[in-house]
């Protein structure tokens, strides 16, 4: 659109800002040619991702270097996605000549040094986005003209082994021709290579691998004409998933033991085992959120997976809305005929009513132990439940500790728990608490065409099991600081990893038993572990990261503590987790990655953590955050639907936004009308530019001409707007997609500004008056109407107010499901807190000033 293309030097719009592997320049849109000089004028040379294996612990290295080819500072970015169940070790960039290195610290005392730098007046730049299964790290730093430089970041993971396989996967969308491109693979496996292969989403040529004895070395290196997309085109090629996949030869008797350094790991899954018959309870959730492409891609997946039953496995169905139904009341032998008939029966599903999941779970765990006890299913079987669920428990037993509780209690350790959660809504920390409980796991499943084929892929992983009460065991005197070293089952195409400390630094040697319970018979063999001698195994490489071993033992045990349930254990395991975080530089939820900034003439050295948002998002409730009192307050606003209100009004920059709220479709049982965002409108009277930002569409206005995009025209499913006006603050939207049929609710906005500190010191609004901060005292604190929320008396602009204690949802990490952030709570629609009175703030019109 010419007026898109001419307004993009003064207004940068970025729908869900694709995720790229180099530097991006000043403007976020999308385009196959450059929009101007100065989105051209920052060249990204050379991108290199080197990644090093040794014994599955992969350790990857991503290099990326740009330079700015214009006459003045240009600010660029750097953003790479990474596996989730990676952690960041290292973070630097090299400026000219100078370096400028990571340092991991608690998390909380990062956010303190951010805070007191934001405070000051300095900006910083990291965000992490989530999506299924890569996490985003994004980081900006102004460069001179003419200058160059360089981001390395480090990361370190334990490849997982499912369906038989190793997975390497690496995200690469460079969005530019690069002089110098390189991925690069070693892979180094003691026990030699089964099979390796690598493949691009974005190339047909099949790649070459280079086999070097029990070692594998993988690179691929396009030139500048093999990375265009035709012939002289600036296009890249490049922008899609570089996978590689492999595995490594069994060994028939423990496994393969590595010692290392003081340190060590057994890698555990036997060959050429007979599967055990399973006995497994499928629960389905058909409420009414289920309606429509949940449930049909449901029924898909269930038709497939009854399919793949063995005849020796037992199965039974459970539907559940409010009320609790069965395909039949027992456990029934998986015949051909006895799937067929379960087949229709799943055909014939219809969604309604509530959410029951406390009865439709301990209905599944009765069926399983009647069977038990009437000795219906084979004695040596591995016994699990499936539930499958959209949604948070509202019918029968609502309390999520207490249907946590009950399900503990009545699979008694017996059988296994595994939860499937779909889409957005779905409280996932409570279907993930209750499977590990259960000695399982949960999964949420993306909505998306891909659903069934999802579904299907768990089963397939849990589908065969081959050995139950899997007991690893190591002598007592000559091993500490043990990993998990029970296992409830080991599935085909898995693998069992423990990892420990030798008492003994020179130890390289020990006994080693393993025992369970196998298809006809126990499984029972025993070891001697002894060290190996990389330099003898690869005597033409240098000593692969030696201390592998032990990062490996850091990374699980502190994986392993950041999942401890119970609240007696998960205090300590928690300090713990954040020593053995700190002490190896890992990135993990209780740490962060701090990157002094360099300073320059635009910018004072500052701290890359995280940027400062203060947001409105919801009832229409309001969180504004107080890096100086190191606190939050939030309020919400109370009024009619229809309702437009001035968020910030700036009038010696120019910058005006207002909100009009929407309601719910038809009011609620309750009698609650409850109210949010549904369209925004923001104006730069410099530039001559209104943005209207509504559920459906984004509309652009200049000089008399529009531009409009729409929600449903982006690909990327985090549903996020920025918009940044030049030399001033940003505004970041973010698109809550509630499910179409629901009763009551329906789509609505988020708002958030970034860099507030830019704009006057005369900014005004709902949310302008507190971007320069507000003085406050809190006093007299004491029990509330709910005991996790006490009261207390606030001294703010005067006055003595009562305000709780309790939270609002953040959205500015995960835009699907929050963060729940404590906050102090201001009653009656903020008063006594925001100047003058709500209805001060309501306006005439969405680009009105009264």
């Amino acid at each position: 659109n010419p007026l898109l293309f001419a307004t993009v030097k003064l207004l940068s719009i970025s729908v869900n800002t694709t995720v790229s592997l180099a530097p991006r320049s000043f403007s976020h849109l999308k385009s196959k040619t450059c929009l101007s000089r100065t989105v051209c004028s920052v060249e990204v040379y050379s991108v290199k991702v080197d990644c090093k294996v040794a014994s599955r612990f992969a350790h990857t290295v991503i290099t990326s270097s740009a330079l700015n080819k214009a006459n003045s500072s240009q600010e660029v970015f750097f953003e790479v996605d990474l596996p989730k169940t990676a952690f960041i070790t290292n973070f630097s960039m090299e400026i000219e000549g100078q370096t400028y290195t990571g340092e991991v610290k608690e998390k909380e005392k990062a956010k303190k040094q951010y805070q007191k730098a934001v405070s000051t007046g300095q900006t910083a730049g990291l965000v992490r986005a989530s999506g299924r299964k890569m996490e985003k790290f994004t980081v900006s730093v102004n460069i001179a003209a003419n200058s160059n430089v360089t981001f390395i970041l480090t990361h370190e993971e334990l490849l997982q082994r499912k369906l038989g396989q190793y997975e390497i996967m690496t995200r690469v969308k460079p969005k530019q021709l690069v002089q110098h491109f390189e991925i690069v693979a070693d892979i180094y496996e003691p026990q030699g290579i089964d099979f390796l292969e690598a493949y691009g989403t974005f190339i047909s040529n099949e790649l070459l691998p280079w086999w070097r004895k029990q070692s594998a070395h993988i690179s691929f290196c396009p030139t500048l004409d093999q990375q265009r997309k035709c012939l002289g085109c600036e296009g890249t090629l490049i922008d899609g998933d570089f996978f590689i996949k492999y595995d490594v030869n069994r060994a028939e008797t423990i496994g393969d033991i590595q010692i290392v350094n003081g340190y060590f790991v057994h890698f555990f899954a036997p060959s050429d085992l007979p599967r055990v018959p399973k006995n497994v309870v499928f629960v389905i959730d058909r409420s009414g959120s289920m309606r429509g492409i949940k449930m049909k891609q449901t029924k898909d997946a269930m038709l497939a997976i009854l399919n793949d039953l063995a005849e020796d496995d037992y199965f039974g169905i459970v539907l559940f809305d409010s009320s609790i139904s069965t395909w039949k009341e027992s456990l029934t032998k998986a015949t051909k005929e006895n799937v067929s008939e379960a087949q229709q029966f799943i055909q014939g599903i219809t969604d309604l009513g509530a959410t029951n999941i406390n009865d439709a779970v301990m209905k599944a765990v009765d069926m399983i132990m009647k069977g038990k006890r009437d000795k219906k299913v084979p004695e040596r079987s591995v016994s699990m439940v499936i539930l499958m669920t959209d949604g948070m428990p509202n019918s029968g037993e609502s309390s999520v500790p207490h249907i946590q509780e009950n399900v503990l209690l009545a699979m008694g350790g017996n059988m296994t728990l595994f939860c499937l959660g779909f889409g957005d809504d779905v409280d996932y920390s409570f279907l993930d608490v209750m499977s590990r409980q259960n000695k399982g796991l949960a999964r949420r499943i993306y909505e998306g065409s891909d659903a069934t084929v999802q579904l299907q892929g768990f089963y397939e992983e849990v589908a065969s099991p081959l050995l139950s009460e899997v007991d690893l065991r190591y002598p007592d005197n000559l091993v500490n600081s043990l990993t998990t070293s029970h296992y409830k089952q080991l599935f085909n195409g898995s693998e069992i990893v423990v990892a420990g400390r030798l008492t003994d630094y020179s130890l390289d040697n020990f006994l080693v038993e393993v025992f369970a319970h196998g298809f006809e018979e126990d499984f029972i063999v025993k070891g001697q572990a002894s060290a190996q001698e990389w330099d003898i195994l690869y005597p033409e490489q240098e000593y692969i990261f030696g201390d592998y071993t032990e990062r490996l033992w850091a990374y699980l045990t502190i994986q392993e503590l950041l999942k401890t349930g119970t609240a007696e254990e998960k205090g300590n395991a928690t300090a713990q987790a954040l020593e053995m975080s700190l002490q190896y530089s890992f990135v993990t939820p209780l740490t962060s990655m701090v990157v002094t900034k360099p300073e320059t003439d635009e910018e004072p050295e500052g701290p890359l953590i995280a940027d400062k948002l203060t947001e409105v998002d919801g009832d229409p409730h309001f969180m504004i955050e107080l890096p100086e009192q190191e606190d939050a307050l939030c309020f919400n606003i109370d009024d009619r639907p229809g309702t437009i209100f001035n968020l910030v009004r700036d009038q010696l920059a120019g910058i005006l936004v207002n909100g009009q709220t929407i309601g719910d479709k038809k009011v609620a049982p309750d009698g609650k009308v409850n109210t949010y965002f549904g369209r925004f409108g923001i104006i730069h009277q410099g530039l001559g530019v209104r943005l209207e930002v509504t559920t459906h569409d984004i509309t652009v206005s200049q000089d008399g001409k529009q531009a409009k995009l729409f929600w449903s025209d982006t690909v990327t499913k985090d549903r996020s707007l920025t918009v940044t006006l030049r030399d001033s603050v940003r505004f970041v939207v973010i698109l809550h997609k509630v499910w179409k049929q629901h009763p009551y609710h329906q789509d609505y906005l988020g708002f958030y500004t970034l860099d507030s500190h830019l704009l006057s010191p005369s900014v005004h609004g709902l949310l302008g008056q507190f971007y320069h901060g507000v003085q406050f005292e809190v006093k007299d604190m004491r029990p509330g109407e709910v005991p996790e929320k006490p009261d207390a008396t606030m001294l703010v602009k005067g006055q003595e107010l009562t305000v709780t204690r309790g939270w609002q949802r953040d959205f500015r990490w995960d835009v699907k499901n929050g963060e729940n952030i404590p906050c102090w709570f201001i009653h009656s629609n903020g008063n006594g807190l925001i100047d003058g009175n709500h209805t001060d703030y309501i306006m005439s019109g969405l680009f009105k000033t009264v």
